[in-house]
């Protein structure tokens, strides 16, 4: 960290630890935008698939296994990345696997088989398992605690942006310009985003680290015996596989059984993600203030987390019994819930690990939560195929949201700082 330290005065960057406020502003601003490129980035196949089926000749069974690809990789590095990230310069390895991820999408608008997209697939889900490990490491170690829960918010505004942008203009722009020259443009030109990171990134030690938050940095087996820690990994999964089922099956469902236009299912896809974009910029707000006026983060963060789960299974439920005009509507109120939640989801880890286990932790949770990636694509096949509809796959969806309640108020409830074993040395250790 000196050498860091020592080269941002070179450079003329900011550290945030030293300039406050504008400093902070531009990292956030940049971190917001590269979870917005990163679901870009892992949902743009899904937008390709039927231009890229028809193209290279591939089976169902083959694209199938490329879209579930990224997940195969990405969770299973999750536990590596948050081992790099809290052993090393977290920046770095951000600007790393930044580097890895963008270079993959450039590529495979370059690919020409079956074999060459699913080895870039695979390195795609490499270079993004270090985003969400890198994002709590820097907001756990730079971002004081009365601003984490709003800062937190852009980052989940950048992830519900990315899925709105892809379906909105994603498909547009393949229409006219082709599936490859969308991937190369947005993979290559993404690049640029490093060079505003090279320079703002943040630098120093990070915010003033107590004194019973001293000490080695606990392992993954610490963390492995820490009931919250199971209660996140859990909460995490009900939440993503929400997620993941309406990135995954919402167009289809929408045009299918709902019998909207592709213009028409883009548009409300479209409306879904910006909803939950902003609802999330609104709840993180809320939530700062609310802290400000006393009250605790287990009230805090718990109610928007377990309101917007609530809403949202209420809302899965409700989506096939409706018309198809209320559907909009009720689609819509699950952008909102899925907002308020995810505004208040990764405050509540970085609050629990502090900002020495923050990067593993994170990369534990990570891991397990993305198999909800997996196992929902399969699932919502598997259901379609046996009923023809899509009303259990909603209703799974929907009772998975419901136990997602149970994991945090039961298993993660108080949200306060863990105390490691090496915090016990270090406090009752004579001064």
């Amino acid at each position: 960290m000196s050498v860091a330290s020592s080269s941002s005065s070179a450079t003329g960057s900011l550290n945030p630890t030293e300039r406050g406020g504008p400093a902070l502003t531009i990292v956030l601003a940049l971190l917001g935008f590269s979870v917005f490129i990163n679901y870009i980035d892992r949902s743009n196949l899904a937008v390709a698939a039927s231009l890229l089926k028809d193209e290279l000749g591939l089976s169902g069974s083959q694209l199938g296994i490329l879209l579930s690809a990224f997940f195969w990789s990405y969770g299973l590095f999750q536990i590596l990345s948050g081992w790099l990230v809290d052993r090393f310069n977290v920046n770095w390895v951000m600007a790393g696997g930044f580097l890895l991820w963008s270079a993959a999408t450039g590529a495979t608008g370059l690919a020409h088989g079956f074999t060459a997209l699913l080895v870039l697939r695979l390195i795609l889900g490499v270079g993004e398992s270090v985003a969400f490990p890198s994002y709590s490491k820097i907001m756990a170690k730079y971002f004081p605690g009365a601003k984490r829960t709003s800062a937190n918010s852009v980052i989940n505004a950048g992830l519900a942006s990315g899925p709105a942008f892809g379906m909105l203009l994603g498909g547009v722009l393949m229409s006219r310009f082709g599936w490859r020259l969308f991937f190369v443009v947005l993979g290559f030109g993404s690049l640029l985003w490093l060079v505003p990171w090279l320079r703002w990134m943040p630098r120093g030690p990070g915010l003033e680290v107590e004194k019973h938050h001293e000490g080695a940095a606990p392992t993954f087996w610490d963390i492995l015996q820490r009931r919250p820690a199971w209660g996140t990994f859990l909460g995490l999964f009900c939440n993503n596989y929400v997620l993941y089922f309406l990135i995954a099956w919402l167009p289809f469902y929408l045009v299918r059984e709902r019998h909207f236009s592709m213009d028409s299912m883009a548009k409300i896809g479209g409306a879904v993600y910006l909803t939950q974009a902003v609802t999330a910029m609104v709840c993180g707000r809320i939530a700062d203030r609310w802290l400000a006026r006393g009250a605790t983060r287990t009230r805090v963060h718990l109610t928007f987390v377990v309101a917007g789960a609530l809403v949202a299974g209420i809302g899965l439920m409700a989506a096939t019994l409706v018309s198809p005009l209320a559907c909009v509507g009720v689609l819509i109120l699950i952008g909102v819930a899925s907002g308020m939640a995810g505004s208040n989801i990764w405050i509540i880890t970085q609050t629990l690990a502090g900002p020495k286990a923050s990067g593993q932790w994170t990369g534990l949770q990570c891991s397990c939560s993305n198999l909800s990636g997996v196992i929902g694509a399969a699932l919502t096949g598997w259901l379609l195929d046996r009923t023809g509809h899509f009303y259990w796959a909603f209703s799974v969806a929907a009772g998975i949201s419901f136990a997602g309640i149970f994991c945090w108020l039961f298993l993660v409830s108080p949200v306060q700082p863990v105390v490691w074993a090496a915090d016990r040395r270090v406090l009752t250790s004579p001064s």
